[in-house]
């Protein structure tokens, strides 16, 4: 077999055939995944190409690479070669250094960095310290929030890639962008990395971000002490405007009228405005309409909950910021148990780094399991099958019964599958076990609502809005 890991000596003409599927990989994958789990494969290659062995650094990952990509991999190698090419995977020698072929893909334009990734922000203390403003005019940004600490996945890749283009273009496309979401899934993250990219480049920028209630308490004040001029000079002269949970303009009259002045200002003057919302524009209520419709005009986009992929990402990348090392399989064990926002992955991060130290003891699954066994105890208890099932039903107005019975009209079809999406996501059932407790349906049933409803969520404002409300209801 010829080494091909080290893309050295040996690198025959064997090389293309790794080099093409991972190629082929990068193109399908999201840039998470593909970093993760198939950059640091190593690959040998038999003589006569009928068989490559790809080597993986641990049990945990074999396993891993076997169930969701050894499939693909050896479709792809039998499409480049024209005959089938066995696919084996083996767990690394410990004498082996694994040495990725992907140094040769990253030379090939697919692994190219796209031309909206703008170069890394100057690390700031103060981002508008470097050119007279008063105090009021600073930016309020936390430096270490950028595009470079946010882990990218699924959830996030649409809102990441807007917000980007705009802190590369302000003034230009997605104006006003608002960015909508449940708790803790890094909305006011996005917002100071568009502002740090933008002062990285435009250091002389006005760039101010601030919670909706600021801005509340500002308009208070410049009535109170009857200076609007200072107000305006504020507001209508900025060049980016990051404003935090617009939702809390609810109900308050004159303060939306101030908002939507400051808003037809800077648009007048092409500056850029980001938003954040925990729902998307027409489902804010006590909401004047027109600026709900200034709201919609530009561009809306959601942020998800993190898929596993990204959990797991984010708990090894905050573990190594926090000076720690967080082993991959309980990166998984924890990733599979807390779903639901990057703030609880951070929480439960710091509860099992602290337990480790009082214990003196290595980070495993048994010490993850066992610093964590409060918040595992209360997920056990409230997140059950039966209990979204109930939920659901409340929810959309249907019986209980309907939910695993025969029945198939519209109105109950719909519901069961939104419960048995949930199942999923909110439970450590398999499919066997969520389709026998919603009447003894079939796996397949069960994955193809899953799909169904995980699609839809993308595309229907309406639908991930009611979702967000059932997931924040079960969570309690």
């Amino acid at each position: 077999m010829q080494d091909l890991s080290s893309g050295g000596a040996h690198a025959d003409a064997s090389l293309p055939l790794w080099l093409a599927c991972l190629q082929q990989l990068a193109r399908e994958l999201p840039e998470q995944q593909f970093n993760t789990w198939i950059k640091p494969l190593a690959a040998h290659v038999a003589p006569d190409q009928s068989r490559i062995t790809l080597f993986v650094a641990n049990r945990f990952k074999l396993d891993w690479v076997r169930a969701q990509y050894a499939g693909r991999i050896a479709t792809i190698l039998e499409q480049i070669q024209k005959f089938p090419v066995q696919v084996e995977l083996a767990l690394a020698p410990r004498q082996m250094a694994i040495r990725p072929a992907f140094e040769e893909v990253a030379r090939a334009p697919v692994a190219a960095a796209p031309a909206a990734e703008a170069p890394a922000p100057v690390p700031r203390d103060e981002p508008v310290a470097d050119h007279p403003a008063p105090a009021s005019q600073r930016s309020r940004l936390n430096a270490a929030l950028t595009f470079e600490a946010l882990v990218e996945g699924s959830a996030n890749r649409m809102a990441r890639a807007a917000a980007l283009h705009v802190a590369g273009a302000p003034g230009q496309l997605y104006n006003p962008l608002f960015i909508y979401g449940g708790v803790g899934l890094g909305k006011t993250h996005l917002m100071h990395a568009v502002g740090n990219q933008l002062l990285g480049h435009r250091p002389e920028a006005k760039v101010l971000y601030i919670h909706a209630e600021q801005f509340v308490s500002d308009v208070v004040k410049a009535y109170q002490r009857k200076t609007f001029d200072e107000f305006k000079l504020r507001y209508h002269s900025l060049d980016l405007l990051l404003i935090d949970d617009v939702q809390f303009f609810a109900n308050k009259d004159r303060t939306q009228e101030e908002f939507f002045n400051a808003f037809e200002a800077l648009l007048a003057k092409k500056s850029h405005i980001v938003m954040t919302s925990d729902t998307y524009p027409k489902g804010l209520a006590d909401i004047h309409e027109r600026l709900v419709s200034r709201f919609d005009s530009g561009l809306t986009v959601a942020l998800e909950p993190p898929e596993l992929e990204m959990r797991v990402a984010i708990l090894i990348n905050k573990a190594v910021a926090e000076g720690a090392e967080m082993p991959e399989e309980v990166a998984f064990f924890v990733a599979k148990n807390v779903r639901s926002n990057v703030r609880e992955l951070e929480g439960a991060l710091r509860k099992i780094l602290a337990y480790s130290r009082f214990n003196r003891k290595e980070v495993s699954i048994a010490l993850a399991r066992e610093a964590l066994k409060d918040l595992l105890s209360i997920q056990n208890r409230q997140i059950s099958v039966e209990n979204i099932q109930k939920t659901v039903a409340d929810y959309y107005k249907i019986k209980v019964s309907d939910m695993y019975s025969k029945k198939r009209p519209a109105g109950i079809v719909r519901p069961r599958q939104i419960a048995m999406y949930l199942a999923k996501e909110l439970t450590q059932k398999s499919l066997p076990e969520i389709g026998e407790l919603f009447g003894g349906r079939d796996h397949t049933t069960v994955l193809h609502a899953v799909r169904k409803i995980a699609g839809e969520r993308q595309q229907l404002a309406e639908l991930n809005q009611q979702l967000h409300v059932l997931e924040q209801t079960l969570k309690g």
